[in-house]
């Protein structure tokens, strides 16, 4: 090639590896005789250090030997190079086994670099310390990973989880508690890096050690939907063994819907898996196929030593499911909080997460709600088609257990030209399975086209999936027979040999499967198959039609006219049948010797006689075997038939003869075959091998955990709200950025805000725990005396949760300084923060008189005089309900007159109507008749005219109206006297909400239910209560009113001016310091207008009486935008200084 040029293609290739190498590493792996390497380990400068490490590191991924390097790579352990010394941890752990006692020289390095303040060095350390496998240093990675562990870095962290399991081997049951006590407190750490590590140990290193996940629950599944993608599916995993371990099943669940059925079957009667399992085939209920479900359920729920057994089926008596460790998913908290921080992971883009989070719902949720799953799954079907032959694996099981899941999505099933065959017969399985009478016509169009694919295998897959419809439907067996009659008819001829003969056996099988259900009303069935015996040259299809022959030749006349034809002929082409054939042959003579009696008989002796001759001489031994026993069977029938000519006793008729009878006679009741495969987890390797792989364990017991109440609730001498306070007071560590409330801080990497927030909630815990006012005490009181103590489990328990997580949100809050002493091994410095004493303190429940009658929303200029030539209007929100619609807003509209001449024919409407004074000819009712915008826009209920609005003079209106958005103002007219003023009406979103009163309980356990992403916590500074002392007249108000009463007057008053909301408590603790206001807790709630979703305020004061009050304001609210936007508008309101 170009020659010409002097140019090769061998030299061209080489020169074009050349430029592709240029500016890479490629060149490392040229020469693996390099000589220069160890004069580069030796260099000074740390770049040809970097070079050598790479070139031994490219040798051992060749392949080669280079442990004899090794003194020279130790002694660059200690460099301070962060690229040369990860480069050394990387060689030291491939040559640490068979170097050992050179690596033992290193371990002072490591441990050094343990200390090291930077984070990389840190984790690299202990990496390599992990993986180097030596039992001799197993106590000192253990020390190592117990301080990694509490590292105030989230990447050390996470490696410190990492190494647990490798520890684990390594140190066997040495150390097992200590391990496991490390995996219980990084599971309880604020980072989801480090949750979804640590969750990866805990399923390796004690899976079944489910008192660690019951103390961290609630705090796993918050944290859930954070952590990465691989390690949600474990997490998932435990989470859901811990909830059958502890509560048992749902009831109302799929995995118990065959309780009556296993109590049917314990009395013994035999049922038909296959014909007394399923509701009617239609698409409005629930096509539930309980002999698989119970089959779901126990194969979940069994052991690995049975799911290696050999048995085909699922031994029936191995699990007996009662109700007796079951629960309700309606009323259990745990299962509620777990099916609802798996449903956002259904749409993730991790085709593994959607299906854990499938098999969550699929185990634990109610039957209504497993519709959930159905879309996220067939949304899998768009990936890649690995992905998507596993999503139809797990499709499959759930289409059979529960068809109607998927029967409206039949069209997703359609096999596309691209998929491959074992994809199109998952399919094929799942359409036959979700067919029902609505789409059964579609579905056998579609299967028509599929017989025609050259690819023959499938074309069979298609019949026999024809036949499951024609037996699952029996309306349209009919339909399916003729057209695989047909099929079997036009293809007999061809399909001699090959392809073809695949085709045409799957066509007969399905056709006797068919016939099985109802022989008599299939006669001519079997005839048309018996004239067409002769052109069918493939032997299992001919053995089939032969068998249905001897089987059925009791039925019907034209059978019986047939048979001594049909048995002529088998005797004369005996010899050139095949094996499987001729045994069929064999046995259709004496079940027809048996069935057959009449004028006939002595003929039919003749034949079968002469049959037996020719297989007793046949060349296949199985042959001559039956031919010789089945001689016996055909003297004795022989006989007793003249016995039964001359006299009809049955004592003639000797044991043989009911042998016979037995083994070839009458037509029994056809069992349905038993399932030849086992059900696995959703989402697990063994269900797609069908096997149990390596490492499947089973679900749990129902109900297995042990009660966890003999769990402390004291932790070296403290009280729980000793630990509140540890946890409020760490909390104050933070700077203020990370006290930042913005969702995109909570949702950062650092998960420093996130503690503070969980740390602030646990703090104001002791305040929600307040008991409520009693109906016995005086109605007037203003300050009710309470103790501290919480009123309700789910207090307690919180307070568990939050104290146990109080030391771990310290380390992601240390300071530098704090950082440093850690370093040096001196923790002194960081354990004088919990050497505080905290007192338990009271709570004081504070009572405001007459709140309601102080409220005075704030208004708001919508015309200015100037601009309004002379006309000034002025709105405010109404605190009142619009009596429309719950998606409007009231308000009330003042029109003034600034001008010494009358106005007429004032109004406002929608910019969009344009509408001028003529067309008001009369005032319409605003509850009668109001003008509705195009989809979502806003809506002005028409205004009543003003006729006449005198000097001087100011007229209300009342206005209802509904707002495009919360945040979006509306652009109306003002009309006056024919002149039109255009105007903005701009929303308050603390109106498009209502009061919704309750009392401090409910308003507790409605905030439990609300956690995680449905909380939100801001900070902002309140100082009303230093701008008024200034005044004389506040001054002198001042000592007459408690300070204390006055700040929460105030702060109530600015709350309900600013927003539709109810007053539920105010609570005040009781401390030594009266000039300190830090806890005092005010609670409120609201109802969003348009959805009657709840919203639940919570402030909460920290600072003294003198000085500027820092307000921490937690929002629970479901609708997160508007919760987010509603708290970012207190926020505004509380931080502006008083007028």
């Amino acid at each position: 090639m170009l020659t010409q040029f002097g140019a090769t293609a061998d030299s061209l290739s080489k020169a074009s590896t050349m430029m592709f190498r240029i500016g890479t590493d490629a060149h490392l792996y040229d020469d693996p005789d390099d000589v220069s390497i160890a004069p580069l380990l030796d260099s000074k400068f740390d770049s040809e250090k970097c070079e050598a490490l790479k070139r031994l590191l490219a040798l051992i991924a060749q392949g080669f030997d280079v442990s004899s390097y090794f003194p020279q790579v130790v002694k660059n352990v200690a460099s301070q190079s962060l690229e040369v010394k990860k480069l050394v941890y990387l060689y030291l752990l491939h040559y640490a086994e068979k170097r050992p006692n050179e690596t033992l020289l290193s371990i002072n390095c490591f441990q050094k670099d343990l200390g090291d303040p930077n984070p990389l060095v840190r984790a690299w350390a202990l990496r390599t310390m992990a993986g180097i496998r030596l039992h001799v240093i197993a106590p000192l990675v253990l020390v190592a990973v117990g301080k990694c562990a509490r590292d105030p870095s989230i990447y050390v962290r996470k490696c410190a989880a990492t190494a647990l399991p490798k520890l684990h081997d390594l140190c066997l049951e040495e150390q097992t508690a200590a391990i496991e006590e490390l995996v219980g407190m990084l599971l309880k750490d604020n980072s989801p890096g480090v949750v979804g590590a640590a969750a990866a140990a805990f399923a390796s290193i004690c899976p079944s050690n489910f008192s660690v996940i019951g103390r961290n629950y609630k705090k796993l599944c918050k944290t859930l939907p954070d952590v990465e993608e691989w390690g949600q599916i474990v997490l998932i995993g435990i989470l859901l063994r811990y909830v059958i371990a502890k509560h048992g099943l749902v009831r109302e669940s799929l995995m118990l819907t065959s309780d009556p059925l296993v109590k049917h079957n314990s009395e013994g009667e035999d049922l038909e898996p296959h014909v007394a399992m399923r509701k009617p085939l239609h698409e409005t209920s629930f096509d539930i196929c309980t002999e698989i479900a119970d089959m779901v359920s126990r194969s979940y729920l069994e052991g690995p030593d049975k799911h290696l057994s050999q048995l085909g089926h699922v031994n029936r008596d191995s699990l007996r499911l009662d109700g007796s460790c079951v629960t309700s998913a309606k009323s259990n908290d745990d299962v509620k909080i777990l099916l609802q921080c798996t449903s956002p992971l259904l749409w993730s883009y991790n085709s593994a997460v959607v299906l854990a989070a499938a098999g969550v719902h699929w185990i634990m949720a109610p039957k209504e709600d497993v519709l959930k799953i159905v879309k996220p799954l067939l949304f899998l079907l768009r990936s890649s088609s690995s992905s998507k032959y596993v999503v139809l694996c797990n499709i499959q099981v759930f289409a059979k257990a529960m068809p109607s899941l998927f029967c409206p999505y039949y069209e997703d099933f359609f096999i596309n030209s691209l998929d491959s065959y074992q994809i199109k017969a998952l399919k094929l399985e799942i359409l036959s399975s979700i067919a029902t009478y609505s789409s059964i016509s579609s579905i056998l169009l579609e299967f028509q086209d599929y017989i025609r694919d050259p690819d023959r295998r499938f074309a069979a897959d298609t019949v026999a999936a024809i036949g499951l419809c024609a037996q699952r439907l029996p309306d349209v067996a009919h339909t399916c027979l003729e057209g695989l009659l047909f099929l079997a008819l036009s293809d007999g001829d061809a399909a001699s040999l090959g392809e073809e003969e695949i085709v045409l056996v799957q066509v007969i099988k399905s056709i006797k499967a068919i016939i099985e259900k109802d022989p008599p009303s299939h006669e001519r069935v079997i005839v048309l198959l018996l004239r067409s015996l002769d052109s069918m040259r493939a032997p299992a299809a001919r053995a089939m039609i032969i068998w249905m022959m001897g089987e059925y030749s009791y039925m019907g006349v034209l059978i019986s006219k047939m048979i001594p034809t049909i048995l002529k002929y088998l005797a004369r082409r005996f010899t050139l049948e095949a094996v499987e054939t001729k045994l069929q042959i064999i046995n259709a003579c004496i079940k027809v010797l048996l069935h057959i009696k009449g004028e006939n008989m002595s003929e039919l002796q003749i034949i079968v006689g002469y049959v037996l001759e020719l297989a007793n001489s046949d060349l296949n031994y199985d042959i001559r075997d039956r031919a010789r026993f089945l001689k016996n069977f055909l003297s004795h029938c022989m006989r007793s038939h003249d016995v039964e000519e001359v006299k009809d006793q049955k004592e003639y008729k000797d044991l043989t003869h009911v042998l016979a009878e037995y083994i070839f006679g009458g037509q029994r009741k056809v069992q349905s075959e038993p399932f030849s495969y086992r059900f696995y987890l959703p989402g697990s390797l063994s269900q797609i091998v069908l096997h149990a792989a390596p490492g499947y364990e089973p679900l749990p017991e129902p109900c297995s955990l042990i009660d966890e109440s003999h769990f402390p609730s004291h932790v070296e001498g403290t009280t729980i709200m000793e630990d509140r306070a540890i946890d409020s007071e760490t909390n104050d560590i933070d700077d203020s950025d990370a006290m930042s409330g913005s969702l995109e801080e909570e949702n950062t990497t650092d998960y420093s805000s996130q503690a503070s927030v969980s740390g602030s909630s646990g703090g104001g815990g002791s305040y929600n725990g307040a008991s409520d006012t009693d109906g016995d005490e005086e109605a007037g009181a203003l300050i009710n005396l309470s103790d501290g103590a919480p009123t309700s489990r789910n207090h307690i328990k919180d307070s568990e949760e939050n104290s146990a997580s109080g030391f771990t949100d310290f380390g992601e809050l240390m300071s530098n300084r704090a950082l440093e002493s850690w370093l040096n091994e001196n923790p002194g410095s960081s354990q004088n923060f919990y050497d505080v004493s905290h007192a338990q303190r009271s709570l004081a429940r504070i009572s405001i008189k007459d709140i309601a009658q102080l409220v005075k929303p704030k208004s708001y200029t919508l015309l200015d005089p100037a601009n309004g030539k002379g006309l000034s209007v002025d709105y405010r929100f109404s605190s009142e309900v619009s009596s429309i619609s719950p998606q409007f807003v009231c308000l009330q509209v003042s029109f003034r007159n600034y001008t010494t001449e009358p106005m007429s024919n004032i109004f406002l409407s929608e910019e969009e109507a344009d509408q001028g004074p003529d067309s008001f000819g009369k005032s319409v009712s605003s509850s009668e008749s109001f003008s509705v915008s195009h989809g979502e826009a806003a809506t002005l209920v028409s205004m009543e005219e003003i006729s006449s609005l005198a000097p001087g003079q100011t007229t209300n209106r009342i206005l209802h109206i509904r707002f495009e958005h919360h945040l979006l103002p509306l652009k109306l007219v003002l009309w006056c006297d024919g002149r039109k003023q255009p105007v903005k009406l701009r929303p308050d979103i603390g109106y498009f909400i209502k009061p919704l009163p309750m009392d401090i309980e409910a308003f507790s356990k409605k905030e439990s239910q609300l956690p995680g992403m449905f909380e939100y916590i801001r900070r902002c500074t309140f100082t009303d209560h230093i701008s008024q002392p200034n005044d004389k007249k506040d001054e002198q108000h001042s000592q007459i009113t408690d300070i204390f009463l006055m700040i929460c007057e105030k702060l109530a008053l600015k709350m309900l001016n600013n927003a539709n909301l109810f007053l539920v408590s105010v609570d005040m603790p009781v401390a030594a310091n009266l000039n300190d206001l830090s806890g005092l807790c005010l609670r409120l709630s609201g109802e969003i207008l348009s959805n009657s979703i709840p919203c639940l305020i919570t402030l909460t004061l920290k600072g003294t009486c003198s000085e500027p009050l820092e307000v921490s304001v937690k929002m629970n609210c479901e609708e997160t935008v508007f919760g987010l936007n509603l708290l970012n508008r207190i926020v505004n309101f509380l931080a502006e200084p008083a007028p």
